[in-house]
């Protein structure tokens, strides 16, 4: 398949529902044991792929690391990959389009773009990540992709109490919907756990909806009821794995 077929592919599996589930992965091993256990993607988790490599999360990872991992990635495996790209290294809308560029030269057919400012405070005010999306969306056509831009708000991780997230909604469906005019393929909103606002969010929204598993978020299963097109299990499988490991050494060790 082309990289366009596959970004097309990959697009096509966000169906309301019937959603993608993305167990996510950190470097081209964890993607063939991913692939051999029956994904139909790939997708990394931006902290899974950091610690792998001894960095924090917060692209504290260089760059031009992520970009060879993403590579590696891409020519072992076949199926679609989707980066968890941060806030795609770059606070001005020409420094996200050259770095989804690289992210397209690797190999990814979409990435995850986050409105936090990372290593700052707070998101950035709608209008202002609207255009990082808008740059983002102009170089996959320059490209010639159907990239899929899975725009992430963290307006509810930054608030962990789920008894405020009712008070969040309002902003949180306004931001998905200026970031779907700006060109959004699909929208993230991670840390949102109640049913009753994870069917409100699937509904409100005119794009395909993200969900990340963490303590306290429906079950796959339920999920797909209420709506979702895309699950997600972020860090998980990267911090199960280093426990497995620091507990056999710790047997070894003993």
């Amino acid at each position: 398949m082309s990289q366009a077929d596959k970004a097309q592919a990959f697009a096509d599996l966000h169906r309301k529902g019937d959603p993608v589930i993305l167990f996510n992965i950190w470097d081209a091993g964890s993607a063939k044991a991913v692939a051999d256990a029956g994904a139909k993607a790939l997708a990394t988790g931006s902290w899974s792929v950091a610690g792998a490599q001894g960095y924090g999360d917060g692209e504290a990872l260089p760059l031009d690391m992520l970009e060879m991992i993403v590579k590696r990635i891409t020519t072992t495996s076949a199926l679609p990959l989707s980066v968890d790209f941060e806030g795609a290294y770059a606070a001005g809308p020409s420094g996200v389009g050259r770095n989804i560029a690289r992210m397209i030269a690797a190999g990814a057919v979409g990435v995850n773009f986050e409105d936090q400012k990372v290593g700052g405070e707070g998101l950035y005010p709608v209008a202002k990540q609207a255009e990082r999306i808008s740059a983002a969306r102009a170089t996959a056509e320059d490209a010639g992709l159907p990239f899929f831009i899975n725009a992430r708000t963290d307006i509810f991780l930054k608030d962990r109490d789920a008894a405020n997230h009712p008070r969040l909604m309002d902003e949180a469906l306004a931001r998905a919907k200026a970031y779907a005019d700006a060109g959004a393929s699909g929208i993230f909103m991670p840390g949102l756990k109640t049913p009753e606002l994870i069917r409100r969010a699937a509904e409100g929204v005119s794009l395909p909806l993200n969900i990340l598993i963490m303590p306290g978020v429906p079950e796959p299963e339920e999920l797909s009821a209420l709506g979702v097109s895309r699950i997600s299990y972020g860090p998980g499988p990267w911090r199960d794995m280093m426990a497995w490991v620091t507990e056999q050494a710790s047997a070894v060790y003993a």
